[in-house]
């Protein structure tokens, strides 16, 4: 008889449990046992030096839990992928590079917080193939992703040798496919971005030339690579997005004064080999993010100024239709309030 009684206390203990836990946002237990209840977020990032590093190095150094957030990481291919998780409710944030902006500036989701300007897009060629320069090109055949940033150097470098598309034969290919179709030999070049930029020039030696890089277009292009939610998600969730965002720039200054044990954090963390991410730990201009950048690029305007440029670039392509007031899909204020947080 004592069982039995002993047994449905315990179940209706149980039972009280669970129904506490209904009616909210749901909650996880902390990580490191301390009995603190953690929001979870989930979070998209691509394998990459710049996509995933900073989400790294927050999430090493427990500034989410500081925060009282647990991230939960999902890995994507490309940035257009995010946004439709974004959009179907699949994820509630992601971190994307300059291509999938132009989403953003289009409506499909919005921008919250900077995560650093790009230095990881490269135009490499095939030396075997008699491609050493960018006039080399001329009748040979390369493979790129439209609307990447990658994709815009190789219109920049196109340009500064006086050819066009019409001189190439272009060959539209995803990140995935580029290295084996370039290690191989089916293509003569490509405009690809990292980490597949360092796993080519890596297999392929000599072999690979760098025929123009981010760098080498600093003065005509600025490519910021963002954290983004759906409108909605803004709207409902802008204390969580203050929190991830103070998380994210005190990341961002570990970063920066850390970046090889940040590399090789990344690598364990998605999956890639660790001299890949060493090899592309400068791949991002990473002084153009953390709590002091970004206090001083808000107080100047440089930070808007980011993605005003971005945006002419879009246009200039055709990839949008017309001029879009920036601070109409970029949140500076979440910026502001999350950098204050961040350095109280």
């Amino acid at each position: 008889m004592k069982k039995r009684v002993l047994g449905l206390a315990l179940a209706m203990l149980m039972g009280v449990s669970v129904l506490s836990g209904c009616g909210g946002q749901e909650q996880k237990a902390d990580t490191k046992g301390n009995g603190k209840g953690l929001t979870e977020v989930r979070v998209a990032y691509m394998p990459n030096m710049g996509s995933a590093s900073s989400l790294v190095a927050a999430m090493e150094q427990g500034y989410f839990e500081e925060q009282g957030l647990k991230v939960i990481l999902s890995k994507f291919t490309g940035g257009p992928q995010e946004i439709a998780a974004l959009n179907s409710g699949d994820i509630d944030i992601a971190q994307i590079g300059h291509g999938a902006h132009k989403l953003c500036i289009q409506g499909k989701a919005e921008i919250f917080q900077i995560d650093a300007t790009s230095l990881a897009d490269a135009v490499l060629g095939n030396a075997e193939k008699g491609v050493k320069t960018i006039s080399d090109l001329k009748g040979k055949t390369i493979a790129t992703t439209a609307g990447t940033s990658a994709d815009v150097i190789l219109d920049f470098a196109l340009k500064e040798a006086g050819l066009t598309r019409e001189d190439i034969k272009v060959q539209e290919m995803d990140a995935d496919g580029v290295v084996p179709a370039m290690v191989s030999g089916q293509i003569d070049a490509c405009a690809t971005w990292s980490p597949s930029t360092g796993t080519i020039l890596e297999k392929m030696g000599d072999s690979a030339v760098i025929l123009a890089d981010n760098a080498k277009y600093l003065s005509e292009a600025t490519f910021p690579s963002s954290f983004i939610a759906t409108k909605d998600y803004v709207e409902k969730n802008r204390d969580i997005l203050v929190k991830f965002s103070a998380a994210i720039q005190k990341g961002q200054d570990y970063r920066l004064a850390n970046l090889d044990e940040v590399a090789k954090q990344t690598a364990k963390v998605t999956e890639t080999e660790e001299q890949v991410m060493l090899n592309s730990k400068n791949e991002g201009n990473w002084e153009t993010s953390g709590t002091e950048f970004i206090k001083k690029a808000l107080e100047s305007g440089e930070l808007k100024q980011f993605y005003e440029n971005q945006q002419k670039l879009f246009l200039e392509a055709g990839a949008i239709e017309s001029e879009v007031n920036v601070d109409d899909y970029v949140h500076f204020d979440i910026m502001k309030d999350a950098n204050e947080l961040a350095t109280k």
